[in-house]
């Protein structure tokens, strides 16, 4: 299946679409989250470590609720997000929470050309790469706006995960980055019974091809780490083990859901 428009055109209005319904989810439990509760989960926090002080520059950050945990930890943080649904919403959500976060609305390959800065870390987490065609451009963005040193924490779902069926009963994608994704997509995974229809522009990026493209932007990979759960009630079929950890029910522990890196410059 081809799409009429570019893969940016499609998946601004897909997200613009989604974060419509997203906000009011009980998925993101934004009242709660206006109260103080934490949208981070232990596997970042792990790697952040202590941040109370840092520059940090959030790829991908959708409303924002993450960003804003981030700056409740102390962090100086600006977020981007290709949506500008979901940057409006974003400042809202900081203005009602009194936090201290910067907004950028655009592509991320263009950031060069809306920010000009250096951070202490770069940080990007859970379903982010998968909308995006080229590694080596995103992890020479990641390079460019990290200071001497700085580092890039990064949690994404495993590439292990995509290859399957929705139903997870089957394999129907390939492991590796071959082609775009083209899908039309009802409902969305914090409200799989919304009517929202959107389409869709993917692509599947195997763990070598993101250390790869790490490794050639001359960042060095410190820690990686997998994980047999998600965070996330986000898939269909899926179970609760535990507080904040999901498993495919017929699968149970048998594949990795979620792995985890930090990089340095």
């Amino acid at each position: 299946m081809k799409s009429s428009k570019n893969y940016i055109e499609v998946n601004k209005e897909s997200w613009n679409k989604r974060t419509e319904v997203h906000v009011k989810s009980d998925f993101y439990d934004n009242e709660n989250f206006k109260k103080g509760k934490c949208s981070l989960n232990q596997i970042e926090l792990d790697l952040l470590g202590d941040i109370s002080g840092k520059s940090i520059l959030h790829l991908q950050c959708h409303f924002g609720q993450d960003t804003i945990s981030l700056n409740r930890f102390g962090a100086q943080i600006t977020g981007v997000d290709l949506s500008d649904k979901s940057i409006l919403f974003a400042q809202q959500l900081a203005e009602e929470t009194n936090a201290s976060a910067k907004f950028i609305c655009c592509n991320i390959y263009d950031l060069k050309n809306h920010l000009n800065e250096k951070f202490d870390t770069v940080f990007a987490s859970y379903g982010t790469i998968g909308w995006l065609p080229d590694m080596q451009k995103w992890a020479d963005i990641i390079q460019h706006f990290l200071k001497p040193k700085g580092e890039f924490v990064f949690v994404e779902f495993h590439p292990f995960v995509w290859m399957f069926n929705d139903d997870f009963n089957t394999i129907q994608y390939n492991y590796f980055n071959i082609e775009p994704i083209v899908e039309i997509e009802t409902g969305t995974y914090a409200d799989k019974d919304s009517n929202i229809i959107q389409e869709n522009i993917t692509w599947n990026h195997s763990i070598s091809e993101v250390i790869q493209s790490l490794l050639n932007s001359d960042l060095s990979i410190e820690t990686l780490k997998e994980f047999d759960y998600s965070p996330y009630p986000c898939f269909k079929n899926i179970e609760k083990v535990e507080n904040n950890k999901y498993r495919i029910k017929q699968l149970k522990k048998k594949i990795p859901m979620v792995y985890a890196l930090k990089a340095r410059k």
